[in-house]
């Protein structure tokens, strides 16, 4: 098929491959324009930008979708269909009505559970067992549209947002595949109105660990916000970053660490820290970060 392909972070690259793997024609590349980064604050592209112009296609950025050159030079690509992942531009009618085939998006979680902005983020920070992928057909509304295709997956017991990020990305481009190569048998599903839930976007005001809330809470904080924006916890005046961590047991005063592996006691329980950052340091597993840190134990960790 001619595909317009929409997509801008890290996640969205696999399917782009996917896709030409596939022998689809990609019509265009629309990724978000590049934007200041790094410490030179230069205008850096993003991973779908660079992927597509080492693959030789050509990328558009565009602000904003909404005037009507940016969607005649849409309608002008005369595609089959638009593949969209984690894009970040509201699509308007005119956008979504230009391919012949409509638009299907790739959404990361089983909707209509997490619909919206940080769905593996929130997933893990519930505690869900599952989550998955779905190949939903673009509407006006939030992740509200019918869905073709979903893609189960188990969420690890340890499992942070960084990996269970790649193991959807690859889910994800799988299910595109097969998804337009079987595109004429599926079957529309509307989503179901019970059991809708939103995956907000994460803000960073949430990312400080609160020690008196139970070790299982404060266990899917600290792997839901692992690595970005990482839940964090404030040692002598320095902000450390908890970005690993597996239930445990124990008790003693909340935030209060039980042993020299970095066992720290919660509101009910304990967490083991697994992995952990020092502000303007690199990311250490717990033996290599305390050999230097060397954290007693009885420390209170002023994270509430």
């Amino acid at each position: 098929m001619r595909i317009i392909f929409m997509g801008t972070p890290d996640f969205s690259v696999p399917v782009l491959d996917a896709l030409v793997d596939a022998g689809h024609d990609i019509a265009a590349v629309y990724s978000q324009p590049p934007r200041p980064a790094g410490r030179g604050k230069k205008d850096r592209p993003t991973a779908v930008h660079e992927r597509a112009e080492a693959l030789g296609l050509e990328v558009r950025h565009p602000v904003s979708l909404k005037t009507p050159e940016a969607q005649a030079e849409i309608a002008a690509l005369n595609a089959d269909i638009a593949v969209v992942v984690a894009y970040g531009l509201i699509l308007p009618q005119a956008v979504l009505d230009a391919p012949t085939r409509g638009c299907l998006n790739i959404h990361a979680s089983l909707l209509p559970r997490w619909r919206g902005a940080a769905p593996i983020h929130r997933a893990i920070m519930a505690g869900d067992a599952k989550t998955g992928v779905c190949i939903m057909q673009m509407d006006a509304g939030l992740d509200t549209g019918a869905v073709l295709m979903c893609k189960e997956v188990e969420i690890g017991l340890s499992e942070t947002t960084a990996e269970l990020h790649d193991r959807l990305s690859a889910l994800g481009a799988e299910a595109i595949v097969e998804a337009i190569a079987t595109l004429d048998t599926l079957v529309p599903q509307p989503q179901s109105e019970q059991g809708v839930t939103y995956a907000a976007k994460i803000d960073k005001s949430e990312a400080r660990i609160d020690w008196t809330r139970p070790a299982i809470e404060v266990d899917r904080l600290i792997r839901g916000l692992s690595p970005f924006p990482g839940a964090w916890f404030d040692l002598d005046g320095i902000r450390v970053k908890a970005l690993g961590s597996t239930l445990s047991t124990g008790s003693g005063a909340a935030g209060q660490v039980l042993d020299s592996g970095l066992r720290v006691a919660c509101g009910d329980g304990a967490v083991q820290l697994t992995r952990l950052q020092r502000a303007g340091k690199a990311a250490q597993d717990v033996d290599v970060f305390q050999s230097g840190a060397q954290i007693a134990p009885g420390t209170i960790l002023n994270g509430e």
